[in-house]
C-alpha cells in the first residue's frame, strides 16, 4: 500500500481475513495469503470495492478492467473468484478459460464468440455483461473447418470497441509477461490492453499454491 488505510471507510486488515476464510471455505484449508500477496490483494479489494479513495492513490482506474499477472499457482484465479462476491451482482464477472472458449470456436465456429461480443448485454437492457478469461496466452490458435483463428484477439478486439463504446468491463488472468503477450497477440492488441486493463502483478516471489 502506498496511502494510509485511514482514507478509506473500510477495514483493509478485517477484509483481508475475511479474504483468507473465504479462501479456505472454497478452496480448502491450505489457502494462505502471505505477506507477499497482500499489496495485490488489496488492490484487488480497492478495486472491487470501488474505494475511490485508496485505488486513486493506488494509481487504479474504477473505469477499466483487472489484468491480474504472475507466476503459474500463485493464486490468480481463486483470488478473483473470491472477489466477485465484493462487487455488486450487475459486474460480477462470468469466469471462462481461454482454452475452453477456444474449445467452443473449434465445435461452433465464429457464431459461438456471440456470447462474449455483440451478445454479451443482460436480456432486455444494455447493459454489458463482465466477463473474467483465464488463463490468457495458455491457449492454442483455434481451428473451425480449416478456418484458423486466433480466438481471444477476436473477442477482446470487439470487447475493446464495447469498452469505449459502451464502457464494457473485462477482466483477465495470465501467468504471461507483457512481453510475452506482445509475441503472442501483436503491439496492436496489447496498446488495447494496456488501455482496458488495470495491470496488477503479484511479486515473482510468490509461490506455487498448489504444491
Amino acid at each position: 500500500m502506498t496511502t494510509k488505510i485511514t482514507a478509506s471507510p473500510y477495514d483493509y486488515h478485517d477484509l483481508l481475513q475475511r479474504v483468507s476464510k473465504t479462501g479456505k471455505d472454497l478452496f480448502g484449508r491450505d489457502f494462505v495469503i502471505e505477506d507477499v500477496d497482500k499489496p495485490v490483494v488489496t488492490r484487488l479489494l480497492c478495486y472491487f470495492l470501488k474505494d475511490e479513495a485508496i485505488a486513486a492513490a493506488e494509481g487504479i482506474s474504477l473505469r477499466k478492467g483487472v489484468l491480474l499477472m504472475g507466476p503459474v499457482g500463485c493464486g490468480k484465479t481463486a483470488l478473483m473468484k473470491i472477489m466477485s462476491n465484493y462487487c455488486s451482482s450487475a459486474e460480477r464477472p462470468v469466469f471462462r478459460a481461454c482454452n475452453e472458449v477456444v474449445f467452443d470456436f473449434n465445435n461452433k465456429g465464429y457464431e459461438s464468440l456471440n456470447q462474449y461480443t455483440k451478445n454479451s448485454f443482460f436480456s432486455y437492457s444494455s447493459v454489458p455483461r463482465v466477463y473474467c478469461f483465464d488463463d490468457l496466452g495458455a491457449e492454442a490458435m483455434g481451428y473451425h473447418f480449416g478456418s484458423s483463428s486466433n480466438v481471444l484477439t477476436e473477442i477482446l478486439l470487439s470487447r475493446y470497441n464495447h469498452f469505449v463504446s459502451r464502457g464494457m468491463l473485462t477482466h483477465l488472468t495470465t501467468s504471461m509477461t507483457s512481453t510475452e503477450l506482445e509475441g503472442i497477440y501483436g503491439k496492436s492488441i496489447c496498446s488495447r490492453i494496456r488501455e482496458m486493463f488495470n495491470q496488477i502483478k503479484f511479486n515473482n516471489a510468490s509461490r506455487d499454491k498448489r504444491q
